[in-house]
């Protein structure tokens, strides 16, 4: 049987066992935190010499970053530039693809609201540039000129339509008064916004100057006064309604702009927005009975 001095000898030893172990475990943790902080300082070296590395590549490249950026885009017939117009609140600067009105198409689409023949499909001249059109309402004249060079195939399709006399004898059924928008819409034979002339086509100028899926081309821009345009129920839907911007008007750029209003037509466009909206709102039939009497191409 151990004595007394033999027990206190054995706890004395097991005592400095277990202060040797935690010494070793503490001197192992300082270990690991020091490692874990020379690790991570040569990881941050080693990004801060990457992006050196590659910012310098680029530079010997003459700018590799932008290389892709810079590529023509495919030919397609909604191919657009591929950057983005400035977001300066205008409509974008012009620039024609080198597809301009090569294969305009005009496929079926509902029952026409009036006999309509559908226009020539392919290739359209954009030649003359300025296409001079008179308009006749029962509130007086309004003179456009249609813009051939920067939308070929919804002049194409105007024209058409107006020659087969489509537009005779309709209503131009909305007219808003809001802040922010002040258009005159027609060429529904219905009245009711939903008519068409059985067929329907692709958007241009401005909506085929920004990218596919730019976020820039669903955002506001102004159409200024004196604009024509079409109206539409989405991409690709284009038939025979229209709009005349009477005053600065913010839309995204997805209505074709496809003309200008002269001077005439201006005064006559504030007529009818001076006399307001059936009902006293912003937004509805015209409180003057607007009526197209033709339009012909001059």
């Amino acid at each position: 049987m151990p004595t007394n001095e033999q027990r206190r000898e054995t706890a004395k030893r097991k005592l400095e066992r277990q202060l040797e172990r935690r010494a070793e475990k503490a001197r192992r943790q300082r270990l690991a935190a020091i490692i874990g902080s020379v690790l991570a300082a040569l990881v941050a070296v080693a990004v801060v010499v990457g992006l050196v590395w590659m910012n310098k590549s680029k530079d010997d490249k003459g700018g590799a970053g932008t290389a892709t950026a810079s590529a023509a885009p495919e030919t397609t017939a909604n191919a657009g530039p591929s950057t983005a117009p400035a977001a300066d609140g205008k409509l974008p600067p012009f620039t024609a693809s080198a597809n301009l009105g090569a294969n305009c198409q005009y496929p079926t689409e509902g029952t026409a609201s009036k006999p309509a023949t559908p226009p020539k499909a392919g290739k359209v001249p954009t030649d003359p540039a300025q296409v001079s059109v008179s308009m006749s309402t029962s509130q007086g004249n309004i003179g456009l000129q249609l813009d051939n060079a920067k939308s070929p195939c919804t002049v194409n399709s105007f024209a058409s339509l107006a020659q087969q006399g489509y537009f005779n004898d309709t209503p131009c059924h909305r007219l808003t008064t809001a802040p922010g928008l002040g258009v005159l819409q027609c060429g529904d034979p219905t009245g009711l916004g939903t008519g068409g002339p059985g067929y329907k086509f692709d958007n241009e100028y401005p909506t085929d100057q920004y990218p596919a899926d730019a976020p820039e081309a669903q955002q506001p821009v102004t159409y200024p006064r004196g604009t024509l345009a079409m109206a539409n129920a989405g991409p690709g839907t284009n038939g025979s309604q229209f709009f005349l911007v009477y005053k600065e008007s913010q839309l995204p750029p997805q209505y074709t702009v496809f003309g200008t209003i002269d001077e005439t037509g201006l005064a006559t466009l504030d007529k009818i927005a001076g006399a307001g909206v059936k009902g006293g709102g912003d937004d509805g039939a015209p409180n003057v009975d607007v009526r197209v009497k033709s339009i012909q191409l001059d």
